[in-house]
């Protein structure tokens, strides 16, 4: 079975994506190949840092490989947290911080609507492509629920009255920003390999 490198140390998310391509390839994480090296990701934009990520495993190891980056776009804060949404609060990455600092910036604004963008950077046989997904949504008045992670207990996708994480992993699944961008790249696989 042909080997695609995730350029992530999350065994979490690497598991989650293997059952999208559900035997297509063997998904294998940065652990599972023994790469260590820490990846600077000095982009400005989601799309630079994901292929910071994978150029940099791809330097490495010559295989074929792919990162992602996902950032939590907010109208009212003119498309902030974006590229920082991870360490919007500090370099600790703190979920719970990141989620009060937000909170806090909106709470004189009654436009509350925001998106969630996964970009991913595939090199596949030696060429590069990205792919996007995009959740459309707002962000609530407080946190909700405990399933998922990051801003997910304040993100309400659009058409729903739930928080992300007031969801199951499957319903989550079935709608995310990750899922929609994995299922282009996995439809651009069966094109490619058929």
């Amino acid at each position: 079975m042909h080997k695609l490198i995730f350029a992530s140390h999350n065994a979490h998310k690497t598991k989650e994506i293997a059952a999208i391509f559900n035997g297509l390839f063997q998904i294998a994480s940065l652990h599972d190949i023994g790469f260590f090296e820490e990846i600077i990701e000095s982009g400005d934009t989601l799309e630079e840092n994901a292929a910071i990520k994978a150029n940099a495993v791809f330097g490495v190891t010559q295989l074929d490989c792919f990162a992602d980056d996902t950032g939590l776009m907010v109208d009212a804060l003119d498309g902030k947290p974006g590229v920082y949404t991870a360490r919007y609060a500090g370099p600790e990455r703190d979920a719970n911080l990141n989620n009060q600092k937000l909170l806090f910036e909106l709470q004189n604004h009654t436009n509350r609507t925001a998106s969630f963008v996964t970009i991913i950077h595939l090199i596949f046989n030696g060429k590069s492509y990205q792919f996007k997904g995009e959740l459309k949504g707002y962000i609530a008045q407080e946190a909700k629920g405990t399933e998922g992670f990051g801003y997910d207990p304040i993100f309400v996708p659009l058409g729903s009255d739930r928080t992300l994480a007031q969801m199951s992993l499957l319903e989550k699944n079935q709608l995310s920003h990750r899922a929609k961008a994995f299922q282009q790249m996995l439809q651009f696989f069966k094109e490619e390999l058929t």
